[in-house]
């Protein structure tokens, strides 16, 4: 009855979508994130056959699993994320989480810009490859966003651009987007934190198109206001209006405290 009890076992264990962990052993890990106000995550999770698996799935049998898709009407900082699967019989293992850092800066839906950011998962990572967790069950990895911005279309309404960068325990800014990396059996209850610090100067986008004054930047004026890519081209005199996704009209970003009609 013992030889049958454990056969019984084994079998439940290779039917479930742990992949043949242990049992009772957790099947998913949680993923959250610390990020600025105004910003927010989507992630996208990659799965791929499990080590002796010979069966190949089309596209739609084995599609990411995504998180925080609507992050502007329905975002929530934790998402649990499964570390095996099974789709039609085959079995599958996490392979890797996309992630896309979302901010806004304005009320418009497309007044907003994304970077993104990385975590691999495999099943045999050398020591000082692999992220490490703590006595609680957290490992976290961090990065810096910085905003970059730039005059669109006839009226030179200001847009910014997001950046991000890896950054390494000292809070060193590193080649790179936010990356981690872990191997599977790290992951089951654990909890993986991403942890981004917005810098805390914004800068043009382009070269030769702004000059530094007091109170933030001016707008070169080029050769009129019509023209769209106004560089400097050492003209530090002549400045143009731009305005603002608010609607004001500025000639100093960010210190910009008029209100007035775009005069070219």
């Amino acid at each position: 009855m013992k030889r049958v009890f454990h056969s019984l076992i084994i079998g439940s264990c290779l039917a479930l979508i742990v992949g043949c962990s242990a049992v009772g052993k957790s099947n998913t890990f949680t993923f959250t994130a610390d990020l600025p106000p105004g910003f927010a995550y989507m992630a996208l999770a990659t799965y791929v056959p499990a080590p002796g698996q010979s069966c190949k799935l089309d596209k739609r049998d084995n599609l990411k699993s995504q998180f925080n898709r609507e992050w502007r009407t329905e975002y929530k900082p934790d998402a649990q994320i499964e570390i095996h699967r099974t789709r039609k019989g085959c079995e599958l293992m996490l392979y890797s989480i996309e992630l896309q850092i979302n901010a806004s800066y304005g009320k418009d839906r497309g007044d907003f810009s994304r970077d993104s950011g990385f975590i691999a998962v495999r099943d045999y990572l050398d020591a000082h490859d692999k992220g490490t967790f703590n006595a609680t069950g957290e490992s976290q990895f961090s990065g810096q966003c910085q905003w970059f911005f730039r005059t669109s279309g006839k009226t030179r309404i200001l847009r910014k651009i997001l950046y991000c960068k890896n950054t390494d325990a000292q809070g060193n800014v590193t080649r790179g987007k936010p990356f981690a990396a872990y191997t599977l059996d790290q992951l089951p209850g654990k909890t993986i934190k991403l942890k981004i610090k917005l810098a805390d100067e914004e800068k043009p986008a382009i070269g030769d198109t702004w000059v530094k004054v007091p109170g933030g930047w001016k707008r070169c004026m080029g050769d009129n206001f019509e023209d769209q890519y106004a560089f400097c081209y050492g003209n530090y005199k002549d400045f143009s209006t731009f305005k603002m996704v608010d609607e004001r009209v500025c000639t100093i970003y960010p210190g910009c405290t008029e209100n007035k009609e775009v005069t070219p």
